[in-house]
């Protein structure tokens, strides 16, 4: 990864950086308050050698005691000097525990000794630093050799005495909500980078280039409002969802579909990744630009189309293949459009069969001499096989990978069932995409010319209904598609 790839992680996953910061904060506030103050006071002394009468007896005392500091500082927590500190001081702590309240420290480079207390008695802080010093002046005259007139030749001399502390020098609270807010921030990156790392759901197209070789053909933003506004190609249509489907259907004519018939099966690897309102929505926008369409509910284990268009269910796709109607009975058309729905009909017992069978085969075999694009939706490729056997009779399949709810691992075992039956994958269509901020802008798009119909069109009208007029024959067929006819193209 890149420094750039860093920062979109960071800003992708801010959420978590700033949640993380904020607990670890919260948790050093709380341990902060929950610890006892403690108080600190300290005395100085200073140690220089008695007596010499010219200069260099006075420079050679003063290195005798430079060097014989460190010792001192051994003496001052010495159960020699602590164990009458605490006799003294009515002390119940023995010399070790009291050394543990103590820091001891020489001044660089010079023979001062900072003797520092410290508890949660600032009083007491300060009676065991004057006591220490007092104790330690006493035992380091005991040690140090006498003079020829019996005096020490080292003297102690406290320069300051320990004073009470009125503020407490532990918990630091400024200290330690730094610390806390720094190492927060450290551990809430880290967290967001093994998120990223760990994270195996398909969330854009980048993810699916990943897993991959088929282009993602469009990224649909994700609408709340969705249940309520299946076909938003007509509900609202200057929305972003809209925009993105137009930006489907154009790419969809720079796909080779070969010899193959322009039927596509429209599927996903589980359920609820919005196959259903993408196949509807594409079908509508194909119409709009002129195509004659035909959309087919071949999911026939939860069948959903006829109820999203508000048609008749009852009779379709299944009624048709077991030779109880004719095609042009149970064709509905869709408004004033050049869109046709084909509904699924009563849920059979074998779906799989069904759909490979050669009723099936024959049945588009027909509808591609009728219809310029047939748009065919079919079950999840996961859960059961009617999809992969379905694509194997149409031009191709269009997968559609519901983002932030998809994993990886099932959108590549989703392709390679396709790839298994040598099905032709159009491309994937990368679906409930969260928008960014910088994304949230609104299309102006106020064109008001009507979508140019193909010849062989219907007459308008929404009062159409009961029996219908055969499907156009193959020659009423435009010769390409989307065709030079098609001039309501948005893109």
């Amino acid at each position: 990864m890149e420094l750039g790839d860093y920062l979109d992680v960071l800003r992708s996953r801010w959420l978590t950086v700033a949640v993380t910061t904020l607990l670890v904060l919260a948790a050093t506030a709380a341990a902060t308050l929950l610890m006892t103050p403690q108080y600190t006071s300290s005395t100085r002394m200073f140690f220089a050698v008695q007596g010499g009468e010219s200069f260099s007896d006075l420079a050679q005392g003063s290195t005798f005691t430079e060097k014989q500091m460190a010792s001192y500082a051994e003496v001052a927590q010495s159960p020699l000097v602590l164990q009458p500190v605490a006799e003294t001081l009515n002390l119940e702590a023995d010399a070790r525990e009291v050394a543990r309240a103590l820091d001891v420290t020489v001044a660089a480079e010079t023979t001062i000794l900072v003797i520092s207390a410290t508890d949660e008695d600032p009083a007491l802080a300060r009676d065991l630093a004057n006591a220490v010093a007092d104790q330690l002046s006493v035992t380091v005259g005991g040690l140090s050799p006498e003079r020829p007139d019996g005096t020490e030749s080292v003297r102690a001399t406290m320069l300051s005495e320990a004073e009470v502390s009125e503020s407490p020098s532990s918990p630091n609270t400024t200290r330690n909500l730094a610390l806390g807010a720094v190492l927060g921030l450290l551990l809430g990156i880290g967290l967001a980078l093994l998120r990223e790392v760990l994270d195996t759901k398909v969330r854009n197209e980048a993810d699916v280039a990943a897993i991959t070789d088929a282009t993602a053909l469009a990224t649909v933003p994700v609408d709340e409002s969705a249940a309520d506004h299946p076909v938003f190609m007509h509900d609202d249509r200057m929305s972003l969802r809209a925009e993105a489907v137009r930006r489907l259907r154009t790419n969809l004519q720079f796909v080779d579909f070969g010899d193959r018939p322009s039927s596509i099966v429209i599927t996903s690897s589980v359920q609820g990744e919005g196959k259903t309102t993408t196949a509807i929505n594409l079908a509508a926008s194909l119409a709009d630009a002129g195509a004659r369409v035909l959309l087919v509910d071949a999911d026939l284990r939860r069948p959903s189309i006829a109820k999203y268009m508000g048609f008749e269910g009852n009779v379709g796709l299944t009624t048709v293949l077991i030779g109880r109607a004719e095609l042009a009975d149970v064709v509905q058309p869709w408004r004033d459009s050049s869109l046709d729905v084909l509904a699924s009909g009563q849920v059979p017992p074998n779906p799989s069969e069904l759909l490979g069978s050669r009723a099936m085969s024959r049945l588009l075999g027909e509808l591609a001499g009728s219809y310029d694009v047939i748009v065919i939706d079919s079950p999840p490729l996961l859960p059961v096989t009617d999809a992969a056997v379905l694509s194997k009779l149409v031009g191709g399949a269009l997968v559609v990978a519901g983002a932030d709810g998809l994993h990886k691992h099932q959108l590549r075992t989703s392709l390679e069932a396709l790839e298994k039956v040598d099905a032709h994958v159009l491309g994937v269509v990368v679906n409930k995409v969260q928008r960014k901020e910088r994304d949230r802008y609104a299309y102006e798009y106020y064109s008001r010319e009507e979508p140019v119909r193909s010849s062989g069109s219907r007459a308008s009208g929404n009062g159409r209904s009961g029996r219908r007029a055969a499907p156009p024959s193959h020659a009423a067929k435009r010769s390409t598609w989307p065709g030079e006819r098609m001039t309501a193209l948005r893109r």
